[in-house]
C-alpha cells in the first residue's frame, strides 16, 4: 500500500503544472518549498500573461522569434520549454543553446578546467531551465548523446543548424556583428528564439546589437518580435517594482 501511494505521489508530481506559470494562487508560491528532484521535473507550463501567451504562439508559428523584455518575464524559461516540447514531440532532432560569455561587471579571472568547465558559470541559467523541464539524469543523457548542446557564441560561426531548435540567450550582450552571424546559422526545419533585455547589457554603450536587429527584422514575414513588459514579470513582486525605478 505504501509503495502504491508513493507511485501515485510521484506520478502527480511529475505531471504538475509549474506554479510560476500557472494561474490562481501563483503569487503565494514559495521557491523554498518546491522540491527539485528528478521525480518532480516539470512536464507542463502555462503562460501567466497575454504577452507570454503571445510569445509561445509566436514560437509555434515562426521560424525566428525575438523575445525582448525586462528580467523576470520568463523569456528564457518559455523559450527552453518550447524547445523541450518540440524535441519530445519529435519535431526537431536536437536542441542548441548559446549565450555570450560576458561577465556582469566583475572579473572572474582565469577559470580552471577544460572549455565546458570554464563556460559552466555563464551557462548555469540554461542548465537550470533544462533540469527543471527534463530532470538531471535525462539531461545528462541527452547531452552525452549530443541531442542537447550548450555552446558559447564564438563556436557558432560557420555552422548550419538544420532540424534543430536554437535558443540564443542574453542577446543584449551580443554586438550587431555577432547577432548577424548567429541569425544566419538558421537552417532547414529549424526554429530559433533570441532572448534579451536591452536595458541590462554588459557591453559598452552603443555596442549591443539586439535592439537594432529587432527593429530591422520586425517588418519581415516569418519573423516575430515579442516585447514583454514589467507587468509580465513572474519573479518576486519587488522585482517589477525595482525595475520600474532603476
Amino acid at each position: 500500500m505504501a509503495k502504491r501511494s508513493a507511485r501515485l505521489h510521484q506520478s502527480e508530481a511529475a505531471t504538475k503544472v509549474h506554479p510560476l506559470f500557472s494561474k490562481g494562487e501563483a503569487g503565494n508560491w514559495d521557491p523554498m518549498e518546491e522540491e527539485r528532484r528528478d521525480q518532480s521535473y516539470v512536464r507542463k507550463i502555462k503562460p501567466r500573461s497575454s504577452n507570454q501567451q503571445a510569445l509561445l504562439e509566436a514560437i509555434a508559428d515562426h521560424s525566428l522569434t525575438l523575445a525582448i523584455g525586462p528580467a523576470g518575464t520568463g523569456k528564457t524559461y518559455l523559450a527552453i520549454s518550447a524547445a523541450v516540447d518540440a524535441f519530445e514531440a519529435g519535431k526537431i532532432e536536437r536542441i542548441i543553446l548559446s549565450r555570450p560569455a560576458i561577465e556582469a561587471g566583475e572579473s572572474l579571472g582565469f577559470l580552471p578546467g577544460d572549455l565546458m568547465e570554464k563556460m559552466a558559470p555563464y551557462l548555469r541559467p540554461l542548465y537550470d531551465c533544462l533540469t527543471d523541464r527534463l530532470g538531471t539524469k535525462r539531461l545528462r543523457q541527452l547531452m552525452q548523446e549530443g541531442e542537447i548542446e550548450i555552446a558559447p557564441i564564438g563556436f557558432m560561426r560557420g555552422r548550419t543548424l538544420n532540424n534543430a531548435f536554437i535558443v540564443i540567450d542574453e542577446a543584449q550582450n551580443c554586438t550587431y556583428a555577432q547577432m548577424k552571424m548567429l541569425l544566419t546559422r538558421l537552417g532547414w526545419h529549424s526554429t530559433m528564439v533570441v532572448t534579451g533585455d536591452p536595458g541590462q547589457s554588459d557591453l559598452l554603450d552603443g555596442m549591443s546589437g539586439l535592439d537594432q536587429v529587432a527593429h530591422r527584422l520586425a517588418p519581415l514575414p516569418g519573423i516575430a518580435v515579442i516585447r514583454l513588459e514589467e507587468a509580465d514579470i513572474v519573479r518576486h513582486p519587488l522585482v517589477g517594482t525595482m525595475i520600474g525605478v532603476l
